[in-house]
């Protein structure tokens, strides 16, 4: 077969181009979806491509670009950071099965991207991160944007992204794309191994040219690896849940990823044993179930976590036990045994569990059929009836419209999601990240309709929502995309509403207009600290003399719905919960993205009932940090500590 002489940008753009999934790995909305780009048997495995240009992309990737975009489009991003975290959300509503990638030039453009690889990479999401960067034979140093290092000429800005990747390289010579870039792709689509890659691109080495062998651009058809058991670990799993008398199945994330969620139902129906669910796995299983004990641990519900402190066996699916999920490891009986059903044998083994590395969907069914004469004792499956029970009465109660005696009162963050979750239907998709609103959102979602949740809380960033938002309407445009976001998130990243009205992708944002960063307040105060520097209004104790008021509705107050008009969004300002579901109906009805805001309570929370470990001063001379660090000590007495 004959060589083809290409850049090394060339070379790059003309691979992505060529990768393919299989379409029978893509769930059926999804596989619906993309008909029109199907051949029959796969579709494109990129998306597209997120791009802002500089010196250091734009002349050479750029054109390539450019020349590609009718098979990979380019979507120009507002922010470099925002881009990326675009392309985590749309990895998540393609349930990882799909990729974007994202370019920089060098310098901060490289660097604003650091945040987004990091999201990626703690919630296992594949993104392509490809950024320029400085010359390899370095004569015209130091370049612009360049940050030199004096005893290492080799250090780029770039080399900052190791720590939050899976995959690392930069390309010093052409030739060297033929082993990136499939390896790359490999690691995106590692069950195990997936998160981020990133991929340096000096200046000189993206316009070298090379022969590549014209095989290297074929279409390559991707089918994501489905893990099955070890026997010995089967059967020691097995062996273990057969003996419990009040099992307890945790679905996590990795439940959503697999596309296992029928074969969970199953299993949680054939055997009686109630499910949890982590913040990532939120959707996994109906919310209306029986077997439903809704949200486990900090942002859970306290039936998810009674559930949790009594079961004797727990079988951990997909899930990284993180300290929300495990309320610090303090919501379990430290006699109970773990099962870790998991595609990453780091998250298998953790806390001593008895490991079970496999795909999820495939570990389920050959656990249940090891299982098949067992169910659980008919009084632990009955309290499990009776504790849902319990979870939804206190939900209504706390999203009930009415739960407000006045209009002078605002509305609580519960009532929001409340009145977002009435207006929904199958069709919609809510976001959101960070702050307070992951647990009203994770407890107070409850939706029956699967795979309907994104709430980015492996690394609790907040600004993911907007920009979250818009990468999943790409990935979903038949969906209704609702993200709800607090002022303070807002504050920090909103560009890509603009960037939803520019590509024609409209979703529908809800801002929680608290007065600042609440919950972190909240946090403060309750390890004993003073309210300072978190609310608009504390920052009045620092305000110099004669300077305006930042506390009240007056000049510095953010009009947030004329500053996303300005944008060219549609937008109002509501002051009440029924005003709110009317405006939900119009936002349904726009074809432009459609901004709602409301001011809300700033001291109303949700409760799970579970502890968090945090850092408390040992000595202080304030009374209530030194009580606030005694509670601590006696809430992590019952820690469980590695086994």
């Amino acid at each position: 077969m004959a060589d083809i002489e290409l850049t090394t940008a060339g070379a790059i753009v003309r691979y992505l181009a060529a990768q393919r999934i299989a379409l029978d790995d893509l769930d059926s909305d999804a596989a619906g979806r993309l008909a029109a780009v199907s051949d029959g048997e796969s579709v494109p495995l990129f998306g597209g491509v997120y791009a802002i240009f500089g010196h250091g992309n734009v002349t050479c990737l750029g054109p390539e670009l450019h020349s590609a975009r009718h098979a990979l489009p380019t979507w120009r991003g507002q922010n470099e950071q925002g881009m990326a975290l675009a392309g985590v959300g749309y990895a998540r509503a393609m349930r990882r099965r799909r990729i974007m990638a994202a370019t920089s030039s060098i310098g901060p453009g490289a660097t604003n991207m650091v945040t987004a690889a990091a999201v990626a990479h703690a919630n296992r999401m594949p993104l392509l991160l490809l950024s320029g960067d400085t010359f390899s034979h370095r004569l015209p140093d130091p370049v612009l944007q360049q940050v030199e290092h004096f005893g290492d000429p080799s250090m780029t800005v770039n080399d900052a992204f190791r720590a939050v990747v899976r995959y690392w390289d930069r390309l010093t010579t052409p030739e060297q794309v033929l082993g990136s870039l499939p390896n790359a792709v490999a690691t995106m689509l590692d069950p195990a191994d997936c998160g981020p890659a990133f991929i340096g691109l000096p200046q000189d080495t993206q316009a070298q040219s090379y022969s590549f062998p014209e095989r290297f651009f074929e279409p390559v058809v991707h089918r994501v690896r489905r893990l099955r058991p070890d026997r010995r670990e089967l059967a020691t799993a097995a062996a273990a849940l057969s003996a419990a008398q009040r099992p307890l199945l945790i679905s996590g994330g990795g439940v959503r990823w697999s596309m296992a969620e029928a074969e969970l139902r199953a299993f949680a129906e054939r055997h009686g044993i109630p499910v949890v669910e982590t913040v990532a796995g939120r959707t996994s299983f109906p919310s209306s179930h029986p077997l439903a004990c809704g949200p486990i641990g900090v942002t859970g519900c306290v039936s998810a976590n009674a559930m949790a402190a009594a079961a004797d066996v727990i079988v951990a699916v997909g899930t990284r036990l993180g300290d929300f999920a495990t309320g610090s490891w303090t919501v379990f009986d430290r006699g109970s045994t773990f099962i870790g059903l998991n595609t990453a044998r780091f998250d298998a083994t953790k806390h001593a569990s008895c490991p079970l590395v496999a795909d999820a969907r495939e570990g389920l069914a050959e656990l249940g059929a090891a299982i098949v004469d067992y169910r659980a004792p008919a009084d632990w499956t009955a309290r499990a009836e009776t504790e849902t029970a319990q979870y939804h009465a206190y939900i209504d109660k706390l999203a009930a419209p009415e739960a407000i005696s006045s209009l002078a009162e605002l509305p609580t963050y519960a009532q929001v999601v409340g009145a977002v979750s009435r207006a929904a239907d199958e069709r919609t998709y809510v976001v959101t990240a960070a702050g307070g609103l992951p647990g009203e959102t994770v407890n107070g979602w409850r939706s029956d309709v699967e795979h309907s949740f994104d709430c980015e809380y492996g690394y609790s960033t907040m600004g993911y929502e907007i920009s979250g938002a818009w990468g999943a309407k790409q990935a979903l445009p038949d969906r209704d995309v609702v993200a709800l976001v607090g002022d303070g998130s807002y504050l920090m990243m909103n560009s890509d509403l603009y960037s939803s009205v520019l590509s024609g992708h409209p979703i529908t944002l809800v801002v929680c207009d608290n007065g600042g960063y609440a919950v972190i307040n909240r946090l403060q105060q309750a390890q004993g600290g003073e309210s300072f520097n978190n609310f608009l209004a504390d920052t009045m104790t620092q305000t110099p003399k004669g300077a305006a008021d930042r506390s009240g509705p007056g000049p510095l107050h953010v009009d947030f719905a004329a500053h996303a008009a300005s944008m060219g969004c549609a937008s109002e300002t509501v002051v009440n919960i029924t005003d709110l579901e009317a405006a939900l109906e119009r936002a349904r009805a726009s074809e432009r993205t459609y901004v709602i805001v409301l001011a809300t309570h700033p001291t109303s929370w949700t409760e799970g009932g579970v502890a968090w470990q945090v850092g408390v001063p040992e000595i202080s001379n304030r009374p209530d940090i030194a009580a606030a660090a005694a509670d601590m000590a006696e809430a992590m007495a019952a820690q469980r500590r590695g086994s």
